[in-house]
């Protein structure tokens, strides 16, 4: 079991920036590649952001590339969003997410442990 706690959400103008950070506990953290997901409004959970269990490789959907950064520190346990430029599109539940194998990444349904969400809203 992987649990995994989110925190860094709030209330934010747009244009303004926010760090979102996610501890893990449980197995070994380093062996999980990490993504992070959204859940707009009346909308269905979507891919934001994905990291290598190395750190080496990342992946972002289109809208957040250039204002988006994930990274991750293993010695602590954690991965991060640096969510910066936001736009009030930005507005969701952010998700963090954990699973041994990076396939499909950008479908919900391949990554098997989930936190229970940060709310970010972006005001205009």
């Amino acid at each position: 079991q992987v649990q995994l706690v989110e925190s860094g959400g709030g209330l934010v103008q747009a244009g303004g920036s926010l760090r979102l950070s996610c501890v893990a506990s449980g197995r070994t953290f380093r062996r999980y590649h990490m993504g992070w997901f959204r859940q707009p409004p009346g909308k269905e959970r979507e891919f934001v952001a994905a990291i290598t269990w190395t750190g080496s490789t990342t992946f972002y959907t289109d809208s957040v590339k250039g204002r988006f950064t994930i990274s991750r520190d293993n010695a602590k346990n954690m991965v991060f969003l640096q969510m910066n430029s936001l736009k009030p599109e930005d507005t969701a539940a952010y998700y963090c997410a954990a699973d041994q194998t990076l396939g499909d990444y950008e479908r919900p349904h391949s990554w098997q442990y989930w936190g229970q969400g940060t709310q970010v809203t972006v005001s205009s």
